[in-house]
């Protein structure tokens, strides 16, 4: 087994384009690393430079405690699972399986006793006469897998191996791939522009954007205190409610104020939430210290949907943040509803229980849980407080 460290690597083509920025990340023995962001992020561009499918421009790359920057692909000891399968159509699932070993002269037994293994473990033991054709795509991704498997290789890669499934059977494919790297205790790195994908499966997750890493922490972290305003709405799923608002002091009360309001017909409604001084229960880090410089400015609050309620008793509960909306648009989504809103020109996204009532063109009270507001800076859109 081993871990990977990649130490100021960048990426840089003809041109003057780069494709990757000084990515620095630390990498334990048997870690699930998920690379997560939009499409052109440089996150595949990263996966391929650690296999030496891309050359790296600058920048050390050491797996284990060897530098592999001028090493060729087949002597890293690595093994890459790619999006689109890359299976031979003319061979049997078992040959697939066993070809890479065959390069190698691996013996028969040897090979023999690797794919029957790898076969158990992916539950296809039953398709290893059948050709690539004769199988679903769930299927054909699982022999992907288990080409790598056989290899036995100290870090496996994986580049959006899901995004060709139907969703059952991406939800299925995520609970095999965290089992298979429970079994094998191998170090993963995944890279997906899923963030479902990216929450439920990896141990960290390093969220990027225009080459650049954007943050790394364990998923809950992410979710909760996002250093900045891309990860706050990448990471999350309807994605965090933003929100033009002001900060005020009272005494020694802050306030985050938002809505609209003409100064000469008094048209419209300002609503003003109390912050709490502490945003943890172990009281370390003190809100009003951290908002202090930002009284009376624009500032841009955070809110989660699932942290906007409309029950009743909830209402009660959060009345501190309770405030009007319209609702435009319902999605009943079974175990929960989503109500996208507007409330004084802004829009506003809750996570409902799915015994809500409120139908488009509602006017309706829902409370903003004010222990979990964000506040970022709104020229920086980094995080002042989560």
């Amino acid at each position: 087994m081993a871990s990977l460290s990649l130490r100021h690597i960048y990426k840089k083509y003809a041109g003057g384009v780069v494709a990757v920025s000084d990515f620095n990340l630390e990498i334990a023995d048997k870690e699930f690393i998920i690379l997560v962001g939009p499409s052109g992020c440089g996150k595949s561009t990263t996966l391929r430079m650690v296999a030496g499918l891309e050359e790296i421009s600058s920048g050390e790359l050491y797996i284990g405690d060897r530098l592999v920057n001028d090493v060729a692909p087949k002597d890293r000891d690595i093994a890459m699972v790619f999006q689109n399968y890359a299976l031979y159509p003319h061979m049997t699932v078992y040959d697939n399986m066993a070809f890479g070993l065959k390069l190698r002269k691996t013996s028969k037994e040897e090979i023999r006793r690797r794919v029957e293994e790898a076969a158990r473990i992916l539950d296809i033991e039953h398709l290893l006469e059948r050709k690539p054709k004769a199988l679903s795509g769930g299927q054909r991704q699982r022999v992907a897998l288990g080409r790598a498997i056989v290899r036995e290789p100290k870090v496996f890669l994986l580049d959006e191996p899901l995004s060709n499934l139907d969703a059952k059977l991406r939800a299925q494919m995520r609970t095999e791939l965290t089992r298979i790297h429970q079994r094998l205790g191998t170090t993963f790195m995944y890279v997906t522009h899923d963030q479902t994908e990216a929450m439920t499966m990896g141990t960290r997750i390093v969220v990027m954007k225009d080459g650049l890493v954007q943050q790394v922490d364990a998923p809950q972290v992410l979710y909760d205190k996002p250093c900045n305003m891309f990860v706050a709405g990448f990471i999350g799923s309807p994605q965090m409610n933003f929100i033009d608002a002001v900060i005020l002091k009272e005494g020694e009360q802050f306030f985050v104020e938002f809505g609209s309001e003409d100064t000469k017909t008094r048209a419209g409604v300002k609503y003003k939430l109390p912050l709490p001084a502490y945003k943890n229960e172990d009281k370390i880090e003190r809100v009003t210290g951290l908002l202090e410089p930002y009284v009376n400015k624009p500032v841009i609050m955070g809110i989660r949907p699932e942290h906007v309620h409309n029950e009743e008793q909830l209402l009660e509960v959060h009345k501190d943040g309770v405030i009007e909306a319209k609702v435009e648009v319902t999605e009943l989504m079974g175990a929960e509803t989503y109500l996208y809103m507007n409330c004084e020109g802004q829009n506003l996204n809750a996570r409902v229980d799915p015994s809500s009532t409120a139908k488009p063109g509602d006017t309706i009270k829902v409370a903003i849980d004010v222990n979990r507001i964000h506040i970022f800076d709104k020229d920086t859109q980094k995080t002042i407080c989560n």
